[in-house]
């Protein structure tokens, strides 16, 4: 049972009462024919067929790395990079997200924009951090220790040995320079310590792309008529012997 407040105003004072909310009260037949042709606009738009998914994907399926967190790293790469590039004349170097974030599986079957909401119901947006190498070195810190396959693009290489220390790290095939500074992507929330991730502070500069993760992912699915996300070496840690 749920409760409501009706309040009046008088010229002194605001008197209150209570109304109790529960399966007795009825729909209102004038909101509801006014209210229903909008909200069968919104679900057909939501359960419009964008794309196609042959397995389902779930960021339970890998250690350090999982096919939809995978998917979903690059498709900010692959999305939001000509913007950057378009904007700045530079390149991202890679994307960084968080697990968490990942709020619901890709079953298999048709893709609608519905989908998408469903895996990324937050308000969350990109943002390109400039930071340098030695910052870059503190990122591959965390991830060897959160121990959690936060979703990274497949520019980079992270391996781990058996007891989670760094093996190797490369950002697009190379090692990192303390003094390079790299262009990050990620998003809002982990920018602002999401996660814990300090790493972002201080930096040498931040862009914002004015482009939600969910939209990030309803135009990637629209561009991919069958996803096809693996799981890869990005992410990875060597198995004792």
């Amino acid at each position: 049972m749920s409760l409501v407040y009706s309040c009046k105003e008088l010229p002194n004072r605001i008197e209150g009462n209570r109304l109790e909310i529960d399966e007795k009260i009825t729909s209102n037949k004038e909101i509801e024919d006014f209210i229903s042709p909008y909200r069968d606009n919104v679900n057909k738009n939501l359960d419009s067929i964008i794309s196609f998914a042959p397995e389902t994907y779930s960021k339970t399926d890998g250690e350090l790395n999982t096919a939809i967190g995978n998917l979903m790293a690059d498709a900010v790469f692959s999305e939001s990079n000509p913007i950057f590039n378009k904007r700045t004349g530079k390149n991202i170097d890679f994307v960084l997200l968080n697990h968490g974030g990942i709020r619901a599986i890709i079953s298999q079957g048709n893709i609608t924009t519905r989908t998408a909401y469903e895996v990324m119901p937050f308000e969350n947006s990109v943002v390109v951090v400039a930071l340098k190498g030695k910052q870059i070195n503190e990122l591959f810190t965390y991830l060897s220790k959160a121990k959690r396959a936060h979703p990274v693009s497949k520019q980079v290489e992270l391996l781990l040995d058996e007891d989670f220390n760094i093996k190797k790290a490369l950002v697009n095939g190379k090692k990192v320079s303390e003094d390079e500074t790299y262009y990050v992507a990620t998003n809002d929330y982990l920018y602002n310590g999401g996660d814990r991730m300090t790493f972002f502070h201080p930096n040498d500069s931040l862009y914002t792309l004015d482009y939600k993760i969910r939209n990030v992912l309803i135009d990637y699915f629209k561009k991919e008529d069958t996803i096809n996300p693996k799981i890869d070496n990005r992410f990875t840690k060597l198995t004792a012997e």
